[in-house]
């Protein structure tokens, strides 16, 4: 093409009859320049594709291995949500007795409050007997035994129940229900209005389950054995000790009514 280009310029000045021979020359050069550079410009380009045409199959592996990276974070995801809801379901299902246990132990502080003691509520349970028959059985696992010294205990037998519970404290001593199990044991002594035997067991709270959350309940209801024992100076004490050290909570409402029925 660059020598069409240059036969064409050397006919065109040789038919007006003005070109020269230095003109032809420099015409050949200026132009020869302009292919060089053309040239160059087509090689640069030429190297510029093959560069993109590299950076894009890179890019274009990247994206693979990425869409792979996501597709196992997603297989991850899932099972991890499996073992989350696993996880979820044993706790709740753990935490179902302590949750019966608050509830029961928030009417037995309303019935003290009230002045409902044993025989005033004894119709009550002996209902409760005639629904729920009492059914005992060895217990495969600590929840097992645990709730069925806890559905006695619902029932009104007490006498039976604190020996499931003790039964349950040797075998399971220190488990999530152990606290609940030593506070119950107090309760029956309680309830069978052995005042003595239950201030000895809710001490057995506070002393052996420190950090445990019966440790509230277990003073409350020392107060409550020491009134019914008619010694008012020990109940106002331990009930201040309620107010002052556990403010927030259930036993202290309760302790401050009890504090202001006290002369």
């Amino acid at each position: 093409m660059k020598n069409l280009v240059i036969l064409s310029l050397i006919l065109i000045f040789t038919c007006t009859g003005c070109a020269t021979q230095e003109d032809l020359l420099r015409v050949e050069g200026h132009f020869g320049a302009k292919m060089a550079a053309l040239q160059k410009d087509t090689s640069d380009l030429r190297e510029s594709i093959k560069s993109t045409r590299k950076s894009q199959a890179n890019v274009d592996a990247d994206t693979i291995a990425l869409r792979d990276s996501v597709q196992k974070l997603r297989g991850t995801t899932e099972r991890l949500k499996v073992k989350v809801a696993a996880l979820e379901s044993r706790k709740k299902s753990e935490n179902l007795n302590d949750s019966l246990a608050d509830i029961s132990n928030r009417l037995t502080y309303l019935e003290s409050y009230l002045g409902m003691d044993k025989e005033e509520s004894q119709k009550g349970k002996v209902e409760k007997e005639e629904l729920l028959p009492i059914k005992k059985r060895e217990a495969t696992g600590k929840e097992e035994a645990y709730s069925n010294a806890y559905h006695i205990f619902k029932n009104g037998n007490y006498a039976l129940a604190k020996e499931e519970f003790q039964k349950f404290l040797k075998s399971f001593p220190n488990t999530e229900y152990s606290d609940n199990a030593q506070y119950w044991i107090g309760e029956c002594d309680y309830f069978e209005g052995r005042y003595e035997e239950a201030i000895v067991e809710y001490e057995g709270v506070i002393q052996n389950y420190s950090k445990g959350n019966k440790v509230p309940n277990a003073f409350l209801k020392q107060a409550l054995s020491f009134l019914k024992l008619g010694d008012k100076s020990s109940a106002k004490l331990l009930l201040q000790r309620v107010i002052k050290d556990y403010p927030n909570t259930t036993p202290a409402r309760v302790a401050r009514k009890k504090l202001v029925g006290i002369k």
